[in-house]
């Protein structure tokens, strides 16, 4: 791949380039010291991928992932000092079309610590090639507080409906739009399989529970569907739903590039869940969802696709409008009231 770096700490740009160096298949394609350069660059000579931070001179890396996705779009990763550390600008830069987000390698005195950027580089890899490249990503177009309070009514609810939830690039902001100012019916379920680091997971759920009305928890091995609480995969393996309703992890298959994947948990849901259920299928590179959205609706399911102008990268849900699995394309504005309308619940 061609990979661009845009960061304005000397050592931090170089300590990358050396990563990207080390290996036979990537090369750097150039380095800048700017959000603005980035954007001027990337427009003159479009990388596979740019390593963004998020604090740089003249535009940060969350305006600058902004502009590039709406004028020359590729894939980027966001690659910073300690991402826990500035969770708003992370999901801001998610929001905007980034793919992922790591830490910045400390490579002196720290061998192997190039290990996890190297590993999220080649999954980008595997994501773009099976996307087709990044000459497959349209410039996007205009994209048309809460409590984290739960209750024991909630906890001990019996679950008669499922709302599922599968999103990548941009997912963060959609799902949290989607879902705003809006609480659950009773008996309602809502579970989220987003397209992010296991690390970073529980600093999702957080930042979400943040945004709405309905308390957020990041999903353990073994748990229960709760009512009233939106669920969120938090595991680099793949999300089940089993015939008892109990949600695991499972690592096979293993050779998905989207981990956890949506299609896994779709399907699942199509073949266990006896209640009623709807898929919705949000902005996301590639094409995971839609096969699992096209289960839903074959097993009677409500499915329901973003639309391309609202969306950050239109992969996942035009894969789904292709395969006819969603029997709604809506644009993310009108996917809320839709919910309301179908599953109930009060604003």
């Amino acid at each position: 791949m061609k990979i661009a770096i845009a960061n304005d700490v000397a050592m931090a740009a170089e300590a990358l380039r050396r990563v990207v160096a080390s290996t036979a298949e990537h090369q750097v394609l150039w380095i800048a010291r700017t959000g603005a350069e980035a954007v001027r660059m990337c427009a003159e000579n479009r990388p596979d991928l740019i390593l963004m931070d998020l604090n740089m001179p003249e535009l940060d890396g969350v305006e600058a992932t902004r502009q590039i996705m709406e004028q020359s779009p590729c894939a980027i990763l966001v690659v910073t000092g300690r991402p826990q550390d500035n969770v708003n600008q992370v999901f801001r830069a998610l929001g905007a079309g980034a793919l992922d987000v790591t830490a910045t390698p400390v490579l002196q005195g720290q061998p192997g610590g190039d290990t996890e950027l190297l590993a999220k580089i080649r999954t980008m890899d595997k994501l773009i090639r099976h996307s087709g490249g990044n000459q497959s990503m349209p410039p996007r177009t205009a994209a048309a507080a809460g409590n984290n309070n739960n209750s024991e009514a909630q906890e001990t609810e019996k679950v008669t409906s499922l709302l599922a939830i599968g999103a990548s690039t941009g997912g963060p902001v959609a799902v949290s739009k989607m879902l705003a100012g809006w609480k659950a019916p009773r008996g309602c379920a809502i579970v989220v399989v987003q397209h992010i680091d296991q690390h970073f997971a529980d600093n999702f759920a957080r930042w979400l529970g943040e945004q709405l009305e309905m308390p957020v928890r990041a999903i353990e091995e073994g748990d229960e569907l709760v009512a009233g609480t939106v669920l969120i995969a938090k595991s680099n393996d793949h999300l089940t739903l089993d015939q008892n309703y109990r949600l695991r992890y499972d690592a096979n298959p293993k050779d998905y590039a989207y981990r956890p994947s949506v299609d896994v948990f779709f399907h699942c849901v199509a073949q266990h869940w006896k209640g009623e259920a709807v898929g919705v299928l949000l902005t996301g590179m590639g094409r995971d969802g839609a096969e699992g959205l096209l289960a839903m609706r074959r097993a009677g399911q409500t499915t329901i696709a973003q639309d391309q102008a609202s969306s950050a990268v239109y992969g996942m849900p035009r894969a789904a409008a292709e395969m006819d699995a969603a029997q709604m394309i809506l644009p993310l504005a009108k996917i809320g009231p839709m919910l309301r309308s179908t599953l109930g619940g009060r604003t």
